[in-house]
């Protein structure tokens, strides 16, 4: 297959690319900074520079493509260790980088002589709005009127063109991401070999993890499933709550789970990001199971235990 991907430098975009060119595919990311990209890309793989806003320079190649892979946007939680605060330009940049990058996508493919076969979208959980409760969400959950949830709907709608164009569109709404190098987990592996390890605000709060493993999986079984299209939970089948993760991470790496962090110090301290923690989802993967995918780390006591060294 000749795969285009944007946000092909992200955490998950490093072993998505790595995984494809490793099968052998061609595997085109679409980057702001070729020259950065090329640095951490796998070999097979080629960076192609584009503004992250338009079809402009790259947009011929989607033409006879079998898939792009839209994963661009800027991050929720930002770029260093700590959580960034949502400013309000902070707020413009994360809605607008998602909507244009989507936009671009659409103008290629229609352009395009002979159209990809495939346009995976993504997204995120935060489509379902930062939740306090325990009812279980599925793909057909209605969408939260808080910041995340309206800036997911309009991420989503910002590549439905396409499937006017005759190309099916798989929408990947992505859980929190265990991985060794990067999103929540080593800053929790941090707090737990400081003896610091505890429950985040009042800990009934779920979160819908996955394992980085089975997020590459699940994105490489929807890109040629032809049965996939809409949206799918991109979350393990068993969420847990913010306390049981504690004391299953301090299980894993043998440290206490004892000290809780208020919430009230960290809305002070991360301000209104604090909800990322704070509250959450618990979703489920109802059409990613149906239509047959099978998890490696079901159970996050193994997938943490995979992760943690």
């Amino acid at each position: 297959m000749r795969v285009l991907i944007t946000g092909g430098t992200g955490l998950i975009g490093r072993p998505l690319v790595a995984s494809l060119t490793r099968d052998g595919h061609e595997v085109i990311v679409l980057t702001r900074d070729p020259q950065r990209a090329t640095a951490v890309l796998p070999a097979g793989a080629r960076a192609q520079r584009w503004d992250a806003r338009t079809a402009e320079g790259w947009g011929h190649l989607a033409d006879g493509a079998d898939a792009i892979i839209n994963l661009a946007g800027e991050s929720i939680a930002g770029t260093g260790k700590i959580p960034s605060r949502w400013t309000a330009e902070r707020r413009k940049r994360i809605h607008e980088s998602r909507v244009y990058a989507g936009l671009a996508v659409v103008d290629a493919v229609e352009a395009a002589a002979v159209k990809p076969k495939v346009v995976i979208q993504a997204s995120a959980v935060g489509y379902y709005g930062q939740r306090s409760d325990d009812v279980i969400l599925t793909e057909d959950s209605p969408p939260g009127r808080d910041f995340l949830g309206e800036t997911c709907v309009a991420w989503e709608e910002s590549t439905a063109p396409v499937e006017e164009l005759g190309v099916r569109r798989a929408i990947v709404r992505t859980g929190l991401v265990l991985a060794q190098d990067g999103g929540p987990l080593p800053l929790l592996v941090l707090q737990h070999r400081l003896l610091a390890g505890g429950r985040l605000g009042s800990g009934r709060q779920y979160w819908p993890w996955i394992h980085l493993h089975d997020e590459v999986a699940a994105i490489r079984f929807l890109l040629t499933n032809e049965k996939a299209s809409g949206p799918f939970n991109l979350t393990a089948p068993n969420p847990v709550t913010a306390a049981e993760f504690s004391r299953v991470l301090g299980r894993v790496m043998g440290r206490p789970s004892l000290l809780p962090a208020p919430a009230f110090a960290l809305r002070l301290a991360l301000g209104e990001i604090a909800t990322l923690v704070l509250e959450g989802q618990r979703a489920i993967p109802k059409k990613l199971l149906d239509l047959g995918f099978k998890f490696r780390f079901s159970e996050l006591f193994y997938a943490l235990r995979d992760l943690v060294k």
